[in-house]
Parts: structure tokens; sequence; C-alpha cells
């Protein structure tokens, strides 16, 4: 079994943010040379997150509103109590998860018709990152 592994690197302009990185992980994999395996990606912030879903503005609007509401920004959460202010931000990224394992097969990524990648940004405005590790033959 061979592995490759690169990052990517975030600064989103805003506090909460989706991109969409299908393409960058394709790439990746597309270099990495493996051509039937597996490929993890994964956000390196405890307020981060990677998911697959479909690309429609519409359907982002809806996790958006979705979130806000299971995790409200600027209630007194607790961990606030410790100095910080991004209580919501970590809730919101378990609630979306933080890693993703996707199929590789003949050198790319295998989704389905409407399956796309997203970095998923609850804290934004400061450099973060997300690991993209292939394993395959």
């Amino acid at each position: 079994m061979n592995t490759y592994t690169d990052y990517l690197w975030f600064n989103t302009k805003k506090r909460q943010e989706f991109v969409r990185i299908t393409d960058e992980v394709a790439a990746i994999v597309k270099t990495s040379g493996i051509a039937d395996g597996l490929v993890l990606v994964s956000a390196m912030h405890i307020t981060a997150g990677v998911f697959v879903n479909d690309w429609e503005e519409g359907l982002i609007g809806d996790f958006q509103t979705w979130l806000e509401k299971l995790a409200p920004a600027g209630l007194p959460y607790r961990h606030h109590q410790t100095g910080e202010d991004n209580a919501d931000a970590h809730l919101k990224r378990t609630i979306m998860g933080h890693q993703v394992v996707l199929p590789i097969t003949g050198g790319a990524l295998d989704l389905g018709p409407w399956e796309q990648l997203f970095y998923a940004e609850f804290d934004g405005q400061r450099r973060k990152r997300v690991v993209v590790k292939a394993m395959g033959n």
C-alpha cells in the first residue's frame, strides 16, 4: 500500500463560510498516483469541518440557518467562561463532522452524481488547514 499526504490551507473572509474543495482534493488524488484506495480529508482545527453534500446555493443557506438554530452564536455558553467566544463554532463542527473518507477508483475520486466536498469554517478569519491523505495501490 502507498500513501500520499498534502494540505489545503484556508483563511476565510467571514467567521462562518462553506468552501467547495472537490476540485482541490481531486487534484491531490491525481498527484498521489493512487489508482484504487481511499482518501481521508480531515479538518485539523476544532472549529472547522469537512462534509459531502450537494453544491446548491439554497441548500448551503439551509445548512447555515439550521446550524444557527441548533447552536446560536452569542449565547452565554460555559466555554465562554474560559475567555473564549466560539462555543457555537465547536458545536457546529461537531454537528457537521470533522472528516470524510472517500473512495478512489481508477485514479480519481469516486463520487455520486451530486456529491461535492466542502470545508466548513465556523470560527474563521485566521489561517487553518485540512489534511488530505490518499492511501491505496
